[in-house]
């Protein structure tokens, strides 16, 4: 079995639409086109089929082979090249519980479709994975859901002393499907091994693929809580792999701000030293888009040759008290600055469509009784008004804490260099006394890091306008100074 190693996704991080786009917030047809885009032209070998708080294609697969024949002949889907399910997770997103089953009805379908073009085809769509992930049960739900109610369904009969469901409308194929667990919460980043013993007891699997999110842990904890987390998990699933004798392969679901991975096609050998054991890499809509192509094809090829190897040793207790120190003092400057960051993050334009949300649930956020956007838009807001988001909490860190950091985050000094490049000093007038202290007392800290930047000046004039019209209460064109600012970080948040 081939592990991909590039996942194309379809998070809406990017300022340039692609070519092929037919609307600026794409959807439907552009993402089937995206889908052979990613495959045929740039070199992924996965693209994610996302399912969870947006309208989806559940016919990607037919159309796909519609479409592009020629392509699909050579390159088998479910062999060399793969989709794979984002499902909801009815745990958490109860209105959308439903889609799962649309979804996964799906895959027998996508079987259908393969078999008409195929002599011997592989089931294209094998694996789905399941976010926010906190239980071995939740995995257990959908494994099993999909084995006994989904292709289980075809031994039964349709009334007694009848034919089968499976004499009637033909099989249900593959008999089981993958589910990899999605980790997006510190405190299950810190549980996987847990977790993942539970939920292989009664399994025999030759191998696991684990989803490890980069963002959303960022947002709610911080972006130095993020990467420590990442790594404790990533030497937590090292040791089940050994003990439990089974190859476990770590995704990293990564971005192009550093706020959300510091992903681009110019940071690639960065990453690889930053988590050298993980196998499979999201490569998201800005890293597609906002760069010259050839650099984009030549990225995604040094992802896919990469070999990974196991992580360095480090004092797991250490990463723990940071992450403790540095959470708490993020979520108090979050609290305060969510009003203004709510407030600009409607006019972050599209870049998908997705469903409206209501309250809470799916992709609003909330820390500490504050909503907050999904962590684009967030990061739109925070980079727009010069305030970078990897600046946050650092105010909490003392030089002996930030030098052992280093030892552990390889590139902290790297990822803030790149963020504090956007820095707008006139963001201080916007926020509290007390923010703005904290603000000035994190600059401060960094001097005793080797920072290596200059003042993007052009981001630092569309900041200042920005801010000038923010004062001012005028919004008629603040989306459109939003762009020119993503324009120039080649990235929108």
């Amino acid at each position: 079995m081939r592990i991909p190693r590039v996942m194309s996704t379809q998070h809406p991080d990017n300022v340039s639409l692609p070519f092929f786009a037919e609307h600026s917030d794409m959807s439907g047809d552009d993402e089937i086109q995206e889908a052979y885009y990613a495959f045929s032209h740039l070199g992924c070998d996965e693209q994610m089929w996302d399912s969870e708080g947006k309208e989806v294609d559940d016919f990607v697969v037919k159309k796909l082979l519609t479409k592009y024949p020629n392509f699909f002949k050579h390159r088998k889907l479910g062999k060399d090249v793969f989709i794979t399910l984002r499902i909801p997770n009815p745990t958490v997103e109860k209105e959308e519980a439903k889609v799962l089953v649309e979804a996964l009805e799906s895959i027998p379908r996508s079987m259908d479709a393969a078999k008409v073009f195929y002599e011997n085809p592989y089931p294209p769509i094998f694996e789905v994975i399941l976010p926010m992930t906190t239980s071995a049960k939740e995995l257990n739900r959908v494994y099993y859901f999909y084995k006994n109610f989904i292709s289980g369904k075809q031994y039964q009969k349709i009334y007694e002393n009848d034919i089968t469901i499976a004499e009637w409308v033909g099989e249900f194929l593959p008999e089981t499907i993958n589910v990899i667990p999605l980790f997006e919460d510190v405190q299950t980043l810190f549980n996987v091994d847990q977790i993942l013993r539970k939920y292989l007891k009664d399994k025999n699997f030759d191998y696991l693929r684990v989803f490890l999110a980069r963002s959303d842990p960022a947002m709610n904890y911080g972006m130095i809580s993020a990467v420590l987390a990442i790594k404790i998990a990533l030497k937590k699933l090292e040791k089940v792999s050994a003990e439990k004798e089974i190859e476990i392969y770590p995704i990293l679901g990564a971005g192009t701000p550093p706020f959300r991975g510091n992903l681009s096609p110019y940071t690639v050998e960065k990453v690889f030293t930053e988590y050298p054991s993980v196998e499979t890499f999201t490569v998201q809509s800005a890293f597609k888009y906002d760069y010259p192509i050839e650099d984009v094809i030549n990225g995604i090829k040094k992802l896919r040759n990469f070999i990974r190897h196991p992580l360095e040793e480090f004092d797991e207790n250490f990463c723990k008290k940071i992450i403790e120190k540095f959470s708490k003092e993020y979520h108090s400057v979050i609290v305060s600055i969510a009003p203004a960051i709510n407030e600009l993050a409607k006019y972050v334009p599209k870049r998908r469509m997705r469903k409206l949300h209501i309250g809470l649930f799916g992709y609003s956020r909330s820390i500490g009784g504050v909503t907050l956007p999904r962590v684009i838009s967030f990061c739109a807001a925070c980079y727009s008004i010069g305030l970078p988001p990897e600046l946050l909490g650092i105010n909490c860190l003392n030089k002996e804490e930030l030098r052992d950091l280093k030892e552990v985050y390889k590139n902290l000094e790297y990822d803030l260099s790149v963020a504090l490049q956007y820095f707008n000093p006139k963001c201080l007038e916007l926020l509290s006394e007390d923010i703005k202290n904290k603000i000035i007392k994190s600059l401060e800290n960094l001097n005793s890091l080797d920072l290596k930047y200059a003042t993007n000046t052009e981001h630092r004039e569309v900041t200042n306008s920005i801010l000038k019209n923010l004062k001012k209460g005028l919004t008629s064109n603040l989306s459109e100074l939003l762009i020119e600012g993503a324009y120039l970080r080649k990235f929108l948040g």
